[in-house]
């Protein structure tokens, strides 16, 4: 005879279980729970893996960011989620004064590259990138952002109108 096959959602849950015992979760059921809770409560100890003020077991919810941050863990996405995070939080980061005229254009290979308004900015973004490469080891993690390109503002066009003189350049234009 034919095996009766399993419905979906079956399935799923098996699939899920097997999941949780391949990262190390066990799976208790209400009386074996009853049970540790009981002998923790007679010892005055705690739940492993529970609160310090509870004795609440490790099955309870979750925080959201330590879930996201478990499954980019997992998922090998951690590189990807600290660019976004560098460029996302980039005023949090530096500080709202330098954001204001220090902003990043793109972030590759560990690398992040910084426009800003004025070569005054750029010349303190450079003296400021060894105290700000720390505070991102620190926040994201080392060896996420190794070096800060600085790049000055754009320079202005000198081209006027649709016709000029290539190689001429601006002549004595300061005085």
């Amino acid at each position: 005879m034919f095996e009766q096959e399993l419905d979906p959602a079956q399935a799923l849950l098996n699939r899920m279980r097997k999941l949780a015992e391949e990262r190390g979760e066990t799976r208790m059921d209400a009386a074996r729970l009853a049970r540790v809770q009981a002998r923790k409560k007679q010892r005055g100890g705690q739940l492993p893996g529970s609160n310090k003020d509870s004795n609440a077991p490790d099955r309870d919810p979750r925080a959201i960011g330590d879930v996201v941050s478990r499954l980019s863990k997992s998922r090998g996405w951690n590189t990807q989620v600290a660019v976004g995070s560098v460029l996302g939080r980039w005023a949090e980061l530096v500080g709202t004064n330098v954001a204001e005229h220090c902003k990043p254009e793109s972030f590759e290979d560990t690398v992040v590259v910084v426009r800003c308004d004025s070569t005054s900015w750029a010349t303190q973004m450079r003296l400021l990138s060894h105290e700000i490469l720390k505070k991102f080891d620190a926040e994201l993690g080392p060896g996420i952002v190794t070096v800060i390109r600085v790049l000055g503002p754009n320079a202005p066009s000198w081209r006027h109108g649709g016709r000029s003189v290539a190689g001429r350049g601006p002549r004595d234009t300061y005085g």
